[in-house]
């Protein structure tokens, strides 16, 4: 007679004990990046801001030994809190997104990209306790603009490093090196499309987002990004 009370119970402990592991793992958080972008390219350029968080966040998130917080939730966040959600970010700022969103660390990014096609990705690290930048946790990776998916991939690795997060167990790695590979050709036009399309979302223009994910997967019909967003929004 008590079978179902006693299984009740393991279960209820199972649930906290499963949430307990998720919460002591290391919370990060990637806030949109600066656009740094020279001469008459910095406006064209400004939805990259989404478009690289987004594809930081994606990154890290393939380490099972860490929690990332999804773009969706940061930008709602930015938008609740009539944030930022473009230009340069603060500690203020960084702080309080972390501490609403459960996040021990907040990174937040600079791009800088040229006529020539070089591009420089440079991250910082807040604390979201002590709201201190994290001596030596940021990352720096340079590159070209067509070489963009490799350029966030090993942005992503230092970061990992530098930060002293887990190393990601051999299956991960191998999983992660795989989908790597695959979208290490996506071209910049794809991500620009792609980048645009989150900025449309954000907005609450829809459609319009719609569109711009279906052309950025015209662009490169194997870009997994793309494809997981409309999945999401209920769009074939």
């Amino acid at each position: 007679m008590r079978t179902k009370p006693v299984f009740t119970v393991f279960v209820g402990l199972a649930l906290v004990a499963g949430t307990a592991a998720a919460q002591s793992k290391p919370t990060i958080a990637v806030l949109p990046f600066t656009n740094s972008a020279i001469g008459a390219s910095n406006a064209e350029l400004a939805p990259l801001s989404k478009g690289l968080a987004d594809l930081v966040t994606s990154a890290l998130a393939a380490n099972p030994g860490i929690r990332v917080v999804e773009r969706d939730r940061i930008a709602a966040v930015l938008e609740e809190q009539k944030l930022s959600s473009g230009g340069a970010v603060d500690a203020a700022t960084a702080v309080k997104v972390g501490k609403i969103v459960g996040a021990h660390h907040m990174i937040t990014g600079v791009f800088v990209t040229e006529k020539s096609g070089a591009m420089k990705l440079v991250t910082r690290v807040f604390d979201v306790e002590t709201s201190e930048i994290v001596s030596g946790a940021g990352a720096e990776e340079t590159g070209t603009t067509a070489a963009i998916m490799s350029l966030v991939d090993k942005l992503a690795a230092k970061q990992n490093k530098n930060l002293k997060l887990p190393d990601l167990p051999a299956q991960a790695r191998e999983e992660h090196a795989a989908s790597a590979k695959k979208q290490e050709k996506v071209p910049f036009q794809a991500v620009m499309l792609y980048s645009r399309a989150l900025d449309e979302k954000d907005h609450g223009n829809k459609d319009k987002a719609v569109t711009l994910f279906k052309q950025s997967l015209t662009a490169f019909p194997e870009y997994d990004a793309p494809k997981k967003e409309l999945e999401k929004m209920g769009v074939k």
